[in-house]
């Protein structure tokens, strides 16, 4: 056996591909290129002399060997950030990559103005903000947070409510409605052309009322659909039908009269965006500068 110890630089990158089982997912997070990446991990073979990766055209496990090392790796690496991040705290200004994963409306949405805030009362701070529509592990997949509705936070995770309540409305634009009568009941979305949701999973998005305690889930007909909210209000203002979106997405197109709301007392408030993370881990100080300008402490 080689006599020469693996890098910490090696051994990272070999768990980002375990985790990613992908050479090119984990270029991206490390800022390597694939190849780069892949002869780094052949280096590492040969000066340990064991086969760790199992490769093909298409996807890349590991093998047992570098299943046993990636178990010991994982909470050392975690340490290791650990330790630099407390040495952080005593910095004058914080520093490091804070990333989050968030839904598009979210991001939009901390881009107004938390974010610019944010970056720029902490210039040392690199923010990675991630929209996904699914719901990922952040933990599995490298996050320090994840930002969604609160219905969608994992029970296991903390979190902190970073605005109001807030509703899914109903909508369609006026000329829509000229020569039709607008729903009443979702029941009448039957007889009405709806821009339907597709869901991350690829599965259609049912529709969900509620009036005095009554609910009513509808799977809407239409011949579009789409999986972009911005582009589902576009199509709406265009007249091509009736649209089923988060308030804010809405919210300056039913202020200049190009959307009007329907059904809107079938509209059920929910509870609206939460900033989330694990509460087992020791929290980066990137973090809670980033929760305290949320919650404004």
């Amino acid at each position: 056996m080689n006599s020469s110890k693996p890098s910490l630089t090696e051994l990272s990158a070999f768990a980002a591909i375990v985790s990613h089982r992908s050479f090119r997912k984990a270029a991206d997070e490390l800022g390597l290129s694939a190849s780069t990446l892949s002869h780094m991990m052949r280096t590492l073979e040969a000066n340990i002399g064991v086969r760790l990766l199992n490769r093909t055209t298409r996807s890349v496990s590991a093998t047992q060997a570098g299943e046993r090392l990636v178990s010991r790796l994982q909470p050392l690496l975690r340490d290791f950030d650990q330790a630099l991040e407390e040495v952080n705290q005593f910095r004058d200004r914080p520093s490091g990559t804070l990333r989050i994963n968030a839904s598009e409306p979210a991001a939009r949405l901390l881009m107004e103005s938390t974010v610019p805030r944010f970056l720029s009362l902490y210039p040392d701070i690199a923010l990675d903000l991630v929209t996904e529509g699914r719901l990922v592990d952040i933990v599995a997949d490298g996050f320090d947070a994840g930002v969604r509705l609160g219905e969608s936070v994992p029970q296991d995770m903390i979190a902190v409510r970073i605005g109001g309540d807030t509703r899914f409305l109903v909508v369609a634009s006026p000329g829509y409605l000229l020569n039709r009568a607008a729903p009443t009941a979702p029941d009448d979305l039957n007889a009405h052309v709806c821009i339907r949701i597709r869901l991350p999973s690829g599965k259609p998005y049912r529709w969900q009322f509620e009036k005095h305690g009554q609910q009513s889930v509808i799977d809407v007909p239409g011949n579009l659909t789409l999986d972009n909210l911005e582009i589902m209000a576009d199509a709406a203002v265009r007249g091509m039908g009736i649209a089923y979106l988060p308030e804010h997405t809405v919210r300056n197109h039913l202020k200049d009269g190009r959307l009007v709301r329907v059904l809107d007392d079938w509209c059920p408030w929910i509870p609206g965006l939460f900033l989330y993370y694990p509460g087992h881990r020791h929290v980066p100080v990137g973090l809670k500068a980033f929760i305290a300008m949320l919650t404004g402490e």
